[in-house]
């Protein structure tokens, strides 16, 4: 028998529609009239922030993929809020930064950028007058990073009583630094640190065994911040803090950090941190072009500075000194 073909138009032909996918809405989700809170810790993947008076756990929404939290960060959170023992929020949405501490994971070009605190307003440069030796080679770096972090830097000189801390404070003077010099023994300063810190969001930075652990449980009796001992054959404090935290502070915030060894600042540029000295930014626009600043090259008008203006020549010098260790690439000093 024959085949006879039967057209799509023919009443017993049953045309099936063709099955399509449910698009997906592109429209986001609006958290702008969900609550803020402050983050203070980040441990494991869970979230600790403030919001106002409770404290919250949460987890990071999926829909902000591999967006990194950090200590300090303004987030936006839903979920369960009520801080009881147990409960999880969820961070939604993080609030644009207004500062971001960063350190590259060592000073070759292309390396890493690690963000290390959001919104800080003050970097409380934390050193050591002995017992570890002060470093002046980190404490350059982390001015470079606070410069150009838009962060002000503190300059905090401890453990007065075991030596003077003068010729420590005369090498940074011309770079017009506030500094404090204090000592937990002794208790010198330490109003004077207290009344800088308050109201601030500030972190505090430095060597292992200069006394910043100290510092937080002394200004802040319940901090319960653990402290350790210097080792006397490397003179090398020893790790105590193993995470950022950030404890409430006089209508501000101190941010603890554990020491550090090494300051990566790859991700930094000459202009970034020239642009951090304006004074010598608006004689350097007269430098030939591509000009590195350096005290070695040709043109330079910092060098023609630094022989027209004495009160301006130790100033050069130490931003020479900040540009120098930015270019150094041993990261160990």
């Amino acid at each position: 028998m024959a085949r006879r073909d039967i057209g799509t138009d023919d009443p017993r032909v049953r045309v099936r529609p063709a099955r399509s996918k449910p698009r997906r809405s592109k429209k986001q989700v609006d958290y702008s009239a969900s609550p803020t809170a402050f983050v203070f810790a980040v441990d494991r993947g869970r979230i600790h922030v403030q919001m106002g008076d409770t404290k919250l756990v949460g987890v990071k929404a999926r829909a902000l993929g591999r967006h990194g939290i950090v200590v300090g960060d303004q987030v936006r959170v839903t979920g369960d809020l009520s801080g009881k023992s147990g409960s999880l929020a969820r961070i939604v949405e993080v609030l644009p930064r207004q500062t971001e501490l960063t350190r590259s994971a060592e000073d070759s070009p292309g390396a890493k950028e690690k963000p290390m605190v959001a919104n800080a307003n003050q970097m409380a440069i934390v050193t050591a007058c002995a017992d570890p030796l002060p470093r002046p080679g980190m404490i350059d770096r982390l001015l470079v990073a606070a410069y150009c972090a838009g962060i002000e830097p503190l300059l905090l000189v401890t453990k007065s009583d075991l030596t003077s801390p003068e010729p420590l404070l005369e090498l940074f003077r011309p770079l017009q630094v506030p500094s404090v010099v204090t000592s937990i023994e002794s208790g010198e300063g330490l109003d004077e640190v207290a009344e800088l810190l308050a109201g601030r969001v500030s972190v505090l930075v430095g060597h292992s065994g200069v006394g910043k652990s100290s510092l937080m449980n002394t200004l802040i009796p319940d901090a319960a911040r653990s402290t350790g001992h210097v080792n006397q054959v490397t003179g090398r404090g020893r790790h105590t803090s193993t995470s950022v935290m950030a404890l409430p502070y006089q209508d501000g915030w101190l941010i603890d950090t554990p020491g550090i060894r090494s300051f990566g600042l790859a991700h930094i540029s000459e202009e970034d941190l020239l642009a951090a000295f304006p004074d010598l930014a608006e004689v350097a626009t007269r430098c030939p072009k591509l000009c590195p600043h350096l005290q070695s090259s040709p043109g330079c008008q910092l060098s023609s500075l630094e022989e027209t203006d004495p009160a301006q020549e130790r100033r050069v010098e130490s931003f020479r000194r900040l540009l120098a260790s930015q270019h150094s690439q041993n990261t160990l000093v």
